[in-house]
């Protein structure tokens, strides 16, 4: 037996992971070795329990399916069941690893046999979460997500059904690119077949996404990734109200305070920048200014419509300093007489 063949052996579990389908000849070229080797390889995988399929016909090869028993993958049922329940929950919103979660999440359930599956589900419909004051959005189904990622991965035209912001309902088919998590909205990256072109999907406007098993070559983004992309979009995408200024601190702080998209604020110099904000909801624009300070009155202006919203903010900051500043006179009174 080569000596390399525990190393192969587990680059090629790896590469079986890594996406639905794999011809021989290419599973040969990534580990350079011979078809004759890689048949070799597949029976060994098989030998020690992992579901390997054959497939036949001008698109066929090798997939890693799901098997009656969990393959040996240094993990029992239990841990199984956790891992997966515990992914599905990062999936539907712990910040900072969302998207890891459902890489992770897509490979494990493509394996994992039904009645973990039925284990998982059990689990998860059993559990119920608690909302946290800091947290909000809409929520996103993780099955969907994981339907998505593996379809991004396999680069297969989905079809599903949509709702746009108007609330105009009705079925869509795409290729999926990417999945991009921008707390709390997860947003699908993916070319529109029928309009014939890109397009921003709200996961959570999203229902019935059925994978159509038709494989295309990936189109090339308008963008440096998918990141990028739609950070480009939100920051152009208009809103009921609008407010521009020149704010009295550099653009990176600028967009740190506000938490504002890169292209809502541009540079003037070292010490300013402007600042551009749009939202339908008001109270948005209001908190964000409230973390700069803004430059000479000439350079505001926006949408007449939101001063009412700002102006009841400044009074309710007004009181809340005027009932601080009677009882810090109160208390002192209150010292000296004793």
């Amino acid at each position: 037996m080569s000596q390399d063949l525990p190393a192969r052996m587990l680059r090629l579990l790896s590469l079986l992971q890594t996406r639905r389908t794999w011809s021989g000849a290419e599973l040969a070229d990534r580990l350079g070795v011979t078809l004759r080797t890689i048949r070799r390889d597949i029976d060994r995988l098989r030998e020690l329990g992992y579901p390997v399929e054959g497939t036949t016909g001008q698109a066929g090869g090798y997939r890693l399916a799901a098997g009656a028993e969990l393959p040996p993958l240094l993990l029992d049922d239990e841990e199984a069941v956790a891992i997966a329940v515990a992914l599905r929950t990062a999936a539907a919103g712990v910040a900072g690893i969302e998207e890891t979660a459902v890489r992770a999440l897509a490979k494990l359930e493509q394996v994992l046999p039904a009645r973990l599956r039925h284990q998982v589900a059990t689990v998860q419909a059993a559990t119920a979460p608690l909302p946290v004051p800091w947290a909000g959005g809409p929520e996103t189904d993780p099955s969907t997500l994981v339907i998505l990622a593996a379809a991004c991965r396999d680069h297969e035209i989905v079809t599903f059904t949509y709702t746009t912001s108007s609330g105009t309902t009705g079925p869509r088919r795409a290729e999926p690119h990417a999945l991009v998590a921008a707390d709390p909205v997860w947003y699908l990256v993916a070319y529109d077949t029928e309009h014939d072109e890109w397009r921003l999907f709200r996961v959570d406007r999203l229902t019935g996404p059925t994978p159509t098993g038709r494989r295309v070559t990936p189109r090339e983004l308008p963008a440096p990734d998918a990141a990028a992309y739609v950070a480009a979009r939100l920051a152009t995408a208009p809103g009921r109200y609008t407010f521009h200024a020149t704010a009295l601190a550099d653009a990176a702080t600028v967009r740190a305070r506000t938490y504002s998209l890169p292209g809502r604020v541009q540079p003037l110099d070292d010490h300013t920048s402007t600042l551009d904000l749009a939202a339908d909801n008001p109270h948005r624009i209001a908190e964000q200014l409230l973390a700069v300070d803004l430059g000479p009155t000439h350079t505001i202006h926006g949408t007449p419509g939101l001063a009412p919203y700002l102006e009841q903010l400044g009074r309710r900051l007004l009181r809340a300093a005027h009932a601080l500043t009677t009882q810090d006179e109160t208390d002192k009174n209150g010292a000296w007489d004793q």
